[in-house]
């Protein structure tokens, strides 16, 4: 019996135009797909309804549309699938393995501070480099934390990492083709702390809608920025929780600015739209982006 073909996915925020980083992304999961006979999706990151306007999702879909970028079927949009990820979070909850915290990130730098202060030695952060969650709130009585929800404080569904892990017992490990010879990572969540699941308006976090997504869309290959190669580590752990299939995961090399940074579009990096107008055409982008005119990648 012939195997199925691979699932590609490509998955961008419709917050903001898209750049040459992108593009990139993009082109390269329509390489691979096509190289290797396997079917290639679209899906819009969009849980941010203030930054993710309908607007800037026509002008996303513009520009691959202009890019050459041909998906398979219709596009999957978040926003429209948030039943989906309350379900896997309700089910985390009710295992007793996400708690409600509702300390703000300003009081968890403020608690960072005091103990640098106190202790003479930093607090430990995230890969990001965000302050870890002290955890405080996992102590509180249900009572407690059933008045403060009824009271309207703010608060985060966070993920009980050291639980999590424990009932995990065995390691965790993802395949990653990025490097070149594949090769399994071992997957190390506990440098993530607490890790937010979902907020009190928003019933998901970028972390678990993705695990989500990707196993009801049955993608088995990820294809996506290096970025992001430390957060495969608590989506690990989020499939082993939830008995979700693991991807393949390729992590690709970023196209940097002038700088030497990571093109943003939060800092202005110059966009696809902008170059189209300029003249470009998508074969110049994907000389830009390091692609031959001709798909030949592998990965």
């Amino acid at each position: 019996m012939a195997a199925d073909p691979p699932v590609f996915r490509f998955a961008p925020s419709p917050n903001g135009l898209l750049h040459l980083g992108h593009a990139y992304s993009a082109l390269l999961n329509a390489d691979l797909a096509r190289a290797e006979g396997g079917r290639l999706l679209l899906r819009l990151e969009d849980i941010d309804p203030a930054r993710c306007t309908p607007a800037l999702e026509a002008m996303l879909l513009q520009d691959l549309d202009w890019l050459g970028f041909a998906h398979e079927g219709s596009v999957r949009r978040q926003s429209e699938h948030f039943d989906c990820y309350r379900a896997a979070l309700d089910a985390l909850v009710g295992e007793g393995l996400a708690y409600p915290a509702f300390m703000t990130r300003g009081e968890i730098r403020r608690h960072a501070a005091a103990f640098e202060e106190a202790e003479g030695r930093p607090w430990a952060v995230d890969p990001d480099g965000a302050p870890l969650y002290p955890g405080l709130d996992r102590l509180l009585s249900e009572a407690e934390r059933r008045a403060r929800i009824a009271a309207g404080e703010p608060f985060a569904w966070r993920l009980d990492m050291e639980a999590a892990l424990q009932r995990l017992a065995a390691p965790l490990a993802f395949r990653e083709t990025g490097g070149g010879e594949p090769a399994d990572v071992p997957a190390e969540p506990a440098l993530w702390g607490d890790v937010v699941l979902a907020r009190r308006d928003t019933p998901t976090s970028y972390h678990l809608s993705v695990v989500v997504d990707d196993a009801i869309q049955g993608v088995t290959r990820v294809v996506r920025g290096r970025d992001l190669l430390a957060a495969t580590s608590v989506h690990r752990v989020l499939q082993a929780l939830l008995g979700l299939a693991v991807p393949v995961y390729h992590h690709h090399d970023l196209i940097l600015g002038p700088d030497g940074q990571k093109l943003a579009k939060s800092r202005g990096d110059v966009s696809l739209r902008a170059l189209r107008e300029a003249g470009l055409t998508p074969v110049d982008i994907r000389r830009m982006v390091g692609l031959t005119a001709e798909a030949q990648a592998t990965p």
